[in-house]
């Protein structure tokens, strides 16, 4: 459960060329940064971003016709990430990028709803707050120690939830988040390998470079025997995202001070906010927000550039090869369903073609299944 650690697979860059970044595609613009006819040295910054802005118009050539199929993920803000987490290789950026598209056409985390997962939430275990740091970040709260239940399958659905509405629910231009770790309850007992293993892999290869500093709040002595397994497969950059603070340490309470506003955060961080998490309020909240997001889908009527009412649905696949734990997770992940997206990846590409809806029935458009769940349930 304390994977988180292992989503970053970072690159050191210049300082320079990182505040370029947040500058330029922190608004995820689309513009050329270069200018052709300019005889003027450029310093450090502007040549790191001619390069930065190179790398990207390189993945998106190596996409071809996919990078227009599916905008949002190839937004520029995107793209930076995917090289980030690939150390700028355009090729392997290019890879990892195809290879969300495919897990996302299969597991469609954007389908995912609150009754889906609501088992999962009733301790409070994971959880986006309702205020964000002082850099405008997005902060979930995990809290290992509340573990309620033992299934892999749905503990994965859970995190893949709440990673989707954080990251909607992030401001304008911030592309990371925050993790809080409350270490209240926990032991070596709350350690699963298999969910570890799978948290791991969904984070680090699908929502990648989008950790902004993670806080271990009350660390046991125990959990020092742990932190030296992991540490060794963290980059240095992400290591240095990684935070310890003790409730009776002043000076890492500063770290607290320094991020949030304290009359916000939790009383469990040491803020003076006493209000304790409230599934009934949560849940109320997760319900409108799936409600807003179930109605921005309906207020578009066309279908998206990469929907095709002409296509059939990718079958979904039996227990045995959705379930994390199987023999298909265990060799690398890539089940039947995989098999037949790659497919249609690769006709999208070199035909121009478009991807399949992602509606009940063969056929079926994505609008038209929306709106079927939208009147059944439009609580």
């Amino acid at each position: 459960m304390l994977a988180f650690f292992l989503f970053s697979s970072e690159f050191q860059l210049a300082p320079e060329f990182e505040a370029c970044l947040s500058k330029s595609y922190g608004q995820v613009e689309q513009r050329k940064v270069c200018p052709s006819k300019s005889n003027r040295p450029r310093c450090r910054a502007e040549t790191s971003l001619c390069i930065c802005s190179a790398s990207v118009n390189e993945v998106r050539k190596i996409l071809g016709p996919l990078a227009d199929k599916l905008p949002t993920l190839c937004l520029d803000a995107s793209i930076v990430r995917y090289l980030k987490a690939r150390n700028w290789n355009t090729k392997k950026a290019a890879k990892m990028l195809k290879e969300t598209l495919k897990w996302r056409l299969v597991y469609k985390p954007e389908k995912i709803r609150w009754e889906d997962i609501a088992g999962e939430a009733e301790t409070g275990k994971l959880y986006r707050a309702n205020y964000f740091d002082k850099h405008g970040r997005t902060v979930l709260v995990m809290r290992p120690g509340f573990q309620n239940t033992t299934a892999t399958e749905g503990q994965i659905k859970y995190l893949v939830y709440c990673m989707e509405n954080a990251i909607a629910n992030s401001n304008p231009g911030q592309e990371q988040m925050v993790w809080l770790i409350d270490f209240q309850g926990w032991n070596m007992s709350s350690i699963s390998v298999k969910v570890t293993r799978e948290t791991a892999h969904i984070l680090q290869d699908y929502y990648p470079e989008r950790l902004g500093i993670g806080i271990l709040y009350n660390p046991p002595k125990i959990f020092e025997s742990f932190w030296k397994m992991v540490k060794p497969f963290l980059e240095t950059k992400t290591f240095k995202k990684v935070k310890f603070v003790y409730s009776d340490d002043p000076q890492s309470q500063k770290t607290m001070e320094e991020l949030f506003d304290m009359d916000k955060l939790d009383s469990a961080f040491g803020g003076k906010n006493l209000a304790a998490f409230s599934y009934e309020t949560y849940a109320q909240l997760m319900r409108e927000d799936d409600n807003k997001k179930m109605s921005d889908s309906l207020s578009d009527c066309s279908l998206p550039t990469y929907l095709s009412p002409a296509e059939p649905e990718i079958p979904q696949e039996d227990a045995s090869t959705s379930d994390p734990d199987s023999e298909a997770f265990e060799e690398g992940g890539f089940t039947p369903s995989h098999e037949m997206a790659s497919l249609i990846l690769e006709e999208g590409a070199n035909k121009s073609a478009v991807l399949p809806p992602v509606g009940n029935e063969p056929g079926h458009s994505q609008s038209e299944a929306a709106k079927e769940v939208y009147l059944k349930d439009p609580a």
